[in-house]
Parts: C-alpha cells; structure tokens; sequence
C-alpha cells in the first residue's frame, strides 16, 4: 500500500496518478482518496476501464488523456462531475457516448475530445475541415446544451441557437467501408432502380431513337421567331 501511495500526486483534494501503465483504475486510488477527491487526473496510463470511479462519490473533476478508452465506455452516476477530458483516446461513436454523458454527469460543462475519431478535429484528423468540426459542436450541443466550453472553444449564444434549431441533424457520419466494386469474374448486378420510363428500358422497345419523320417543322408559330426580322434569316 506504502509503495502504491508513492506513486499518487496529492495536492489537497486533487490527486493524480499520471503515466504507471494500468488498464483499470487501482482499488486503493478509491478505497484511500474516493470520499474527498475532487480532481482526478489517470492520464497516460492504459485504461480501458472507469469502473473504479464508483468510489468517487464527490469527483468534480477527471482528466483521462492519453488511454485506450473505447466505445464501451462506462461511468457511474458522477452528479457533481462539471469537467471532463477524454482527450486522445479510442473513442468513434459519438453518439453513444453523449447520451451516456447525458445520463450519468448531469452537471457536465466542460467536454473535450480532441484526438479521438469521434471529434472531427482538422488537427488530428486531415481529412476533415472547419465545416465538419463545426457540424459536430452543434451535434454535441444538442445531446448537452449545458455546455459552456466544447474543447478548445467557449461555447457561443450563436452556438446553442443553431444547435437548439439544427443540431439533431448535424451528425457527421463516417461512410462504412464496403467494396464498392464487384469481385473479378463476378458479373455486376443490375440496379433494382431505373429513372427511365418503363416503355425506354428494353433497348428492342426504345421510343427514344433516330427516325425520319413525316412532319415538317417550319417555326411559323415559333416563340423564338417573333423576335427575328427576316433580314436576319
């Protein structure tokens, strides 16, 4: 227990056990700290868990940068918990998650996840761009309007207006990768659509085709022409 304890950063009711490679929060960090920590600092471990946090019944703040947190993700009911950083995890279903933030840290606000897929951020993310990171703060507005401050921005009144109005529509969705073309030597399916007209898609039925016509078209009640004088004929 000594030899745990030497490793944990105390400083009042802050404590921070930073860089020590676990992948589930240690039973003494809770058992010794829980009933009065108010900041929790667990970056740049290997956690792929946050069971241990029941035990933080007072936890205002958690810093959990730089882990291996994924899309299973789960907290306990953290009632006083304003500020959070998931920052550089492994975290893409950005939905799940802020529903989940919704339910269990009803006092959330401040939100960060830069670094991970589920926050479309130009720095980390070349294939995005200012349009997209935009898109998913109104998203993210919209699951948690108690947001003052959304990564590294203050979240704006313009913000949460749009977000009120648009932002249930703003998911930035990420495309599911399937083979667009057919295996070699498979012979392509047909579309199960069609825009043509039924009577234009057998080509033996095909009314849209070349031919002589009997009529003759001489313009003489033409729209066009009424704006022509015959000199210009």
């Amino acid at each position: 227990m000594a030899h745990n304890e030497s490793l944990v950063a105390l400083n009042g009711t802050q404590i921070s056990y930073i860089g020590h490679d676990c992948k589930d929060i240690p039973d003494f960090l809770g058992d010794t700290y829980g009933h009065f920590a108010r900041r929790l600092d667990l970056s740049f471990n290997q956690l792929r868990s946050l069971a241990g946090l029941k035990m933080f019944t007072e936890l205002e703040e958690l810093v959990v940068d730089n882990n291996l947190l994924g899309n299973d993700l789960l907290l306990p009911r953290l009632p006083n918990l304003h500020t959070l950083t998931l920052n550089k995890n492994q975290l893409t279903d950005i939905e799940a998650l802020l529903e989940h933030l919704a339910d269990v840290t009803p006092s959330l606000e401040y939100l960060s996840l830069l670094g991970n897929e589920a926050c479309p951020n130009q720095l980390v993310s070349p294939d995005k761009d200012e349009d997209d990171y935009q898109r998913y703060r109104y998203f993210v507005l919209h699951k948690l309007p108690q947001l003052k401050f959304l990564d590294t921005r203050k979240v704006t009144t313009k913000e949460v207006m749009e977000a009120t109005a648009r932002g249930a529509f703003m998911k930035v969705v990420k495309p599911k990768s399937e083979a667009i073309h057919n295996e070699a030597g498979c012979e392509s399916q047909p579309l199960p659509y069609t825009p043509l007209p039924r009577g234009s898609r057998d080509a033996r039925n095909h009314k849209g085709v070349f031919a002589k016509c009997r009529y003759v078209y001489y313009g003489k009640h033409s729209e066009g022409n009424r704006f022509i004088r015959n000199d210009q004929l």
